[in-house]
């Protein structure tokens, strides 16, 4: 009867359940899910942040380029943008501005008419183009030949290497050229490229300026002051 009872007794110990062991199995369970849980929003708070971002981008973009728009619809002062800011004077004839559209050598001959030219290109995020032309036309007057290798490795770097900070448009064969010739620098040694961006800047953007409100506003700046 001993024997019964004890056997009695263990069967009723295996049968139930062990609380401790329960116990650690739930707090597993909730562990798990609160890491599950955590990650989750962990991971939706770095989607939100980076849309966030993103709106906020765009809205900053979509602003820049607004501005800009307003900046080429119109050009009421025109002395903002003129090389002598100190004068405030706009020292330029009807005459002289309709000359402009007669050739784009014109334009470049005239100082104003490079301002002009230049505040366009900046609305098109063009300008190095420009920039590119005028350093190459000062380095022809270079007279100094210690100055003209330092002078041409500078404009390379600048405009014309690959991934240059203001890279302008050209062919690798004309860029190829163009770093042969700055081994041995001469006043010479960036004219193919410089020829080439003075042939696109004369196809492309030149047509579009005297097309422009700017250029237009220009005009009618001058005329008003005459009459």
């Amino acid at each position: 009867m001993y024997q019964e009872a004890t056997d009695s007794v263990v069967q009723q110990g295996l049968s139930k359940p062990c609380p401790s062991s329960t116990s650690q199995t739930q707090a597993d369970t909730t562990v798990r899910t609160t890491k599950r849980q955590s990650l989750c929003d962990h991971t939706l708070g770095k989607e939100l942040q980076s849309t966030r971002t993103g709106q906020r981008q765009n809205r900053g973009m979509r602003t820049r380029l607004g501005c800009l728009s307003h900046k080429s619809d119109s050009c009421s002062d025109f002395t903002a943008i003129l090389p002598d800011k100190p004068n405030r004077a706009l020292k330029l004839s009807t005459e002289e501005a309709t000359r402009w559209g007669d050739s784009f050598d014109v334009l470049l001959s005239h100082k104003y008419g490079v301002a002009a030219f230049r505040a366009f290109l900046k609305t098109e995020f063009s300008e190095e183009n420009l920039e590119f032309w005028l350093a190459c036309e000062e380095f022809k007057k270079t007279r100094s030949t210690a100055k003209l290798a330092s002078k041409a490795q500078r404009i390379f770097e600048e405009f014309v290497d690959v991934q240059a900070p203001r890279e302008v448009n050209i062919d690798f064969q004309t860029r190829e050229v163009t770093r042969r010739n700055i081994q041995e620098p001469s006043s010479s040694c960036f004219d193919q490229a410089q020829g080439k961006i003075h042939s696109l800047m004369e196809k492309d953007s030149y047509p579009r300026f005297l097309r422009s409100k700017i250029y237009t506003d220009l005009l009618s700046q001058t005329q008003r002051r005459l009459s």
